[in-house]
């Protein structure tokens, strides 16, 4: 039997899709190949079911696996009520101890420094860099966090922006025990709103409220003005502008990227073992995230500090964002995903959300048309 032969046999078989249509759905004047679109527009079942696809690639991203249960016989469910015991009456007492003798301590020595060496910037400043360095320690030590950093440690010079994949605000906290970065970061109320006010200032942190566009204007300005100057702690970004699950990795903006300096990114990645480090910011507060840490065995995570880069010729600022996306994904065993995080918070209209919806159908139709 010949291939041409075999090629039509095939054709012949090949199932007819005006076959599985209804009369009235078609034109009057049938076309002669049936196009993805007009299969959309008569299946809003298949639109639909793209849809739910998408919506759950999405929310995969911002979802905490809850760990499987081990305390399921007569056996180990012992050791579990031990493990409780030990970890609520006995870490979580000694842990809030030792977090709270570390503020009473840092207060003791912040605020006199803070207020008595006015005239000693210089001298100033570094006190109160090495202080917030020690209260991120007491931090870290209140979850017996286990920590590897890789490579070489952060250099204070200017021209040059860290940018780290974001899973929970203790990112900053993990990574400002060893060096005092100076980050960006969203307004917050609270106690938390507080230190951001009174301590975090003193390093060159800035603050921006997402939902004012007026003030991502003047934080943009202060961006650039703060990686000009070298007495500057060096500058820390989260691109991806919201906190991820450390599985994904979702769409970094391309701010940090349009500085006209180096960009040296930063891998993090939790070992879930004992607990997961992601905050649901929806779901939980700060306050309780700190307490499920502090309530666990341990926080073990890695820190690769990767090689700087720089934005090539004829590169876009996204293009250099997704090169530095890429690296950091690589290097923590993440998954990319085209999505952007802001839409975490705020979701877009249906309209847009239909247009997605379909482009993505036509997509997998196509790939099964090719197959």
């Amino acid at each position: 039997m010949t291939s041409s032969s075999v090629a039509a046999d095939m054709e012949l078989d090949r199932p007819n899709l005006e076959d599985y249509l209804p009369p009235d759905s078609l034109p009057q004047e049938a076309p002669r190949n049936l196009h993805l679109r007009d299969l959309l527009d008569i299946s809003p079942v298949l639109t639909e079911a793209a849809g739910a696809i998408v919506d759950d690639s999405f929310t995969r991203c911002f979802k905490s696996n809850s760990p499987e249960p081990w305390n399921w016989n007569i056996y180990l469910f012992p050791l579990w009520c031990l493990g409780v015991v030990i970890r609520y009456g006995i870490l979580f007492p000694l842990r809030s101890l030792t977090l709270a003798i570390g503020w009473l301590a840092f207060f003791a020595a912040f605020f006199p420094v803070h207020f008595l060496l006015k005239g000693q910037d210089k001298l100033r400043s570094k006190i109160e860099r090495k202080l917030v360095e020690m209260m991120c320690s007491v931090f870290v030590a209140s979850w017996t966090g286990v920590i590897k950093y890789h490579g070489p440690r952060p250099s204070t010079r200017p021209h040059q922006v860290f940018v780290a994949n974001h899973t929970s605000m203790i990112d900053f906290i993990i990574l400002e025990q060893m060096t005092a970065f100076a980050v960006i970061m969203q307004k917050h109320p609270g106690w938390v709103g507080f230190i951001q006010k009174t301590i975090l200032e003193s390093v060159g942190c800035i603050w921006f409220n997402r939902n004012d566009l007026r003030d991502r204007e003047v934080t943009v300005r202060k961006l650039r003005d703060h990686v000009q100057q070298p007495d500057n702690n060096p500058l820390l970004i989260f691109p991806e502008g919201t906190c991820v699950n450390n599985q994904y990795t979702v769409m970094f903006k391309k701010g940090a990227f349009e500085l006209g300096c180096a960009v040296c990114p930063i891998a993090i990645k939790y070992n879930k073992i004992f607990v997961d480090a992601f905050w649901n910011s929806k779901k939980q507060s700060f306050t309780m995230h700190l307490i499920r840490l502090m309530t666990s065995w341990a926080v073990v995570c890695d820190v690769w500090y990767l090689e700087p880069q720089y934005l090539r010729e004829g590169e876009t600022a996204i293009a250099f964002a997704e090169r530095v996306r890429d690296m950091i994904a690589a290097r923590a065993g993440l998954k990319k995903v085209p999505w952007d995080g802001y839409l975490k918070h705020n979701r877009p209209s249906p309209k847009h959300t239909e247009e997605k919806q379909r482009i993505f159908a036509e997509s997998v139709l196509r790939r099964l048309e090719e197959k």
